[in-house]
Order: C-alpha cells, then sequence, then structure tokens
C-alpha cells in the first residue's frame, strides 16, 4: 500500500515511513519553494516531533525559509497561512487515522495539491540532485491569534452547556478555551494531550467510538456534545438526547442559514451525503455542486466555484469565511444557528428530512483487489445509472448504493 493517498501522505510509522521520507519530502519541497516560505506544524502523535524536524531541514537545505507554527490543529495551521500571508504549508499528522500512522498534509499554492501533482512529488522524493540552498527557520505562535480572530467573529452567544470531547487530539486545549471565551458552560472528556489516543479512536464518525461523550451528556444534563478528530479538523455533534447526528443531515441547518445570507450561493457536498443536500440547497435557491469525497477536492470545488460552504460525511465542513474546513468553526456557527432558532440541536433536527440510510460498511480490502471488485461492479450493474466520480454509485428508482475506496486507509 503507497504512502501517496489521493490527497495526502499517510502510512505506518517506522514501516511505512520514516524521518528518511519526512526528509526527502522536505528537500523536494523546498527546492520548488526556494526563497520563499512554508508554514510547518504537527498535531499530537508521539512520532510527530521527529517527522516535523526531519521535515524541516529538509526544507532549509532545499532552500526554503520555514515559518514553524508548533503543535497546533490544522483548522489553525490553516488560518497562519491566511495570516501570514504565505502560500505553502506542510502539516505533519495523519488525521483520524490510529495512532500507529502519520503523515503530511500539504499546500504548495492557492489551492490543494492535486493527485498527480503528488505522484510527482513522490518521484521527485527519490532524486539525489534537487536544487539545494540554505533557508532560515523562525517560530510563530498563532493560536492566541486565532482563537481571538473565533471569539470576534461569533460573540454574543448565548451560553450552552456544551461537552467537548477532543479525543486526546489537537483541539484538546483550543477548543474549550474559544467556548468558555464565549460564555459556555464546557464539560471536558479526553482533553489530556496525548498522541498514543488513550481514550478512543481518533475517527470521531464511527458512532461505536462517542459512547463515553453520549453517555456524559445525558447523564450531564448537555445541550450539546461535539467530537474532534486527532487533527480537529472534522466534528461529530451530539444532541441534548444524546444521539448522534450525521453530518450530512447537520450540513442542511447551515445550508438554510448561509443560503438566506447569501442568495444562489453555491454549496459543495460530496457524493456520500444523503439525498436531503441537494434537495436542501435547491431549495433554499442555491446551486449544488457535488464532489468526489476527500478534504483537498471538496476544497478545491469550494475555492474554484467560490462556494459558500462545503460538507462531507466524515465531518469535514468547508466554508467561504475560512477558505477550506474547520472544525471549531463549525461548532460555533451551529451554536449561533440555534440561538437564532430558539432551539436544541434535538429540535432543530427534527426539522430535516431522514431518509433511510446504511451505515458506512469499512471492509480492510489491498487496493489492487478494491479496484477489481470496483470493475466487476460496474460490470455487473450496467444496467442501472452509474456514476464513477468516485467509485461506483448506482442509482435505483427509490435511492442508490455506493462503492468506493477510501482515499486515507486501505478499506
Amino acid at each position: 500500500m503507497t504512502i501517496f493517498k489521493t490527497c495526502d501522505i499517510r502510512g505506518v510509522y517506522g514501516s511505512e515511513l520514516d524521518k528518511e521520507t519526512a526528509h526527502r519530502l522536505g528537500r523536494a519541497v523546498g527546492a520548488r519553494m526556494q526563497s520563499r516560505e512554508v508554514v510547518v506544524g504537527g498535531d499530537l502523535r508521539i512520532s510527530t516531533p521527529a517527522l516535523k524536524e526531519a521535515l524541516i531541514l529538509g526544507l532549509l537545505r532545499g532552500g526554503a525559509h520555514v515559518v514553524d507554527v508548533g503543535m497546533v490543529p490544522t483548522p489553525a495551521f490553516y488560518y497562519a497561512m491566511r495570516a501570514l500571508g504565505i502560500s505553502a504549508g506542510v502539516m505533519v499528522t495523519a488525521s483520524h487515522n490510529p495512532a500507529r500512522y502519520n503523515g503530511f498534509k500539504l499546500m504548495l499554492g492557492a489551492l490543494p495539491i492535486e493527485p498527480e501533482e503528488l505522484q510527482e512529488l513522490a518521484r521527485e522524493m527519490q532524486r539525489d540532485d534537487l536544487a539545494e540552498g540554505q533557508g532560515n527557520r523562525r517560530t510563530a505562535d498563532i493560536l492566541p491569534a486565532y482563537e481571538v480572530l473565533l471569539c470576534d467573529a461569533f460573540s454574543g452567544q448565548h451560553p450552552r452547556h456544551v461537552v467537548v470531547d477532543a479525543g486526546n487530539g489537537a483541539m484538546w486545549q483550543t477548543a474549550p478555551n474559544v467556548l468558555r471565551r464565549l460564555g459556555h458552560h464546557v464539560d471536558e472528556i479526553h482533553c489530556v494531550p496525548d498522541g498514543t489516543f488513550p481514550g478512543r479512536d481518533p475517527n470521531p464518525a464511527v458512532p461505536a467510538h462517542l459512547e463515553d461523550l453520549r453517555r456524559r451528556v445525558r447523564e450531564s444534563g448537555a445541550e450539546l456534545g461535539i467530537a474532534f478528530d486527532g487533527d480537529g479538523d472534522r466534528v461529530i455533534f451530539v444532541d441534548e438526547g444524546g444521539r448522534v447526528q450525521p453530518a450530512d443531515r447537520l450540513l442542511v441547518l447551515m445550508i438554510r442559514h448561509l443560503l438566506r445570507q447569501f442568495p444562489g450561493a453555491a454549496v459543495v457536498y460530496d457524493l456520500k451525503s444523503s439525498s436531503v443536500v441537494p434537495e436542501a440547497i435547491r431549495t433554499a435557491g442555491g446551486r449544488a455542486l457535488i464532489e468526489r469525497s476527500g478534504h483537498a477536492f471538496i476544497k478545491r470545488r469550494l475555492l474554484t466555484e467560490d462556494a459558500v460552504l462545503g460538507g462531507e460525511v466524515s465531518g469535514h465542513y468547508f466554508f467561504r469565511e475560512t477558505g477550506g474546513d474547520d472544525a471549531l468553526y463549525a461548532i460555533l456557527l451551529m451554536l449561533r444557528i440555534l440561538d437564532e432558532a430558539g432551539a436544541t440541536l434535538g429540535a432543530a433536527m427534527d426539522t430535516v428530512p431522514e431518509y433511510p440510510g446504511t451505515p458506512d460498511l469499512r471492509i480492510p480490502c489491498p487496493l489492487d483487489a478494491a479496484r477489481r471488485i470496483l470493475d466487476e461492479l460496474r460490470q455487473g450493474l450496467a444496467r442501472f445509472p452509474i456514476d464513477t466520480l468516485d467509485g461506483v454509485r448506482v442509482r435505483f428508482d427509490e435511492g442508490w448504493a455506493l462503492a468506493r475506496v477510501s482515499v486515507t486507509e486501505p478499506l
């Protein structure tokens, strides 16, 4: 299984990627960015400090100037790029993957890196004749400014009782800080930073991983529960009854809110989303743009189409205002929506149609075998309308089914 995925680089630390991988990546990126600045950040995984330092040394050898923003949530890393006016950045993270994994998210220009460019970078990493230079490095403490920005944007909220489950990941401090500064009462679970993720698996999109959060919401009488992934760019919501609310149906509340402010604007959604999403966009007068799953694909479409909003079933929410995905921004926007509605999350979700659907069936499968299976499905179901934007999406008279290869894991 290659470490070069569709949207980023990920693999098991020690066996699939190591400090040499990070150094070679740094050299390749540095050779491209000679004499220009590159923002570097990292999550809390045990292997991140070693990978991050090797990456930085490679960038410096390649001639890039490094701005090290430290251990930060991925949305804060993207904020740093915007605030500092720097178009290139590398975040050391494996996002929601288990603790033994690590990897790199890259921005080498105004738009997310494309699969073809990632493969080109992989080839450059094997070269020993890359251009060299001598970059310099500096640090930047961007978390305080990121927190102030969010607090200023969402001031005046009605105080609520919120349970924050950071999953021992990168949002362990930032999310509670911002919510408390806005006047909310915050209970914390799994908010001790620990890159081994002892509290739960770092993927909050699997309902079984949220039992602690659901129980705490019910027992404490909280109005809302929120769960982050390992690097803090995805969020799953739990309502006041301890029920996990699907990200695509929750996106409908944001669609209604933002299309009232920006009539006719575009909204991007991934093809795993329920039909309720495009219906809500069209009902609200917006342009519905379907896109393949993957944070880089949704972000690129958001930027190129000047969309006001984007969302994925996995819990990624993207905003024109932030130029990409930001889980904490999504939470604060949802709290504003609930304030304006004078409702709890459960009551607000009762206004969103619900269509029957199965949960994800996540089947471990080597990439070659997965591709053969998709080919066989495409041939065997050829009598039905098929969309091949991402895998095989088959449309029936009263629904659809999707089989696809994960862009982040061997599934």
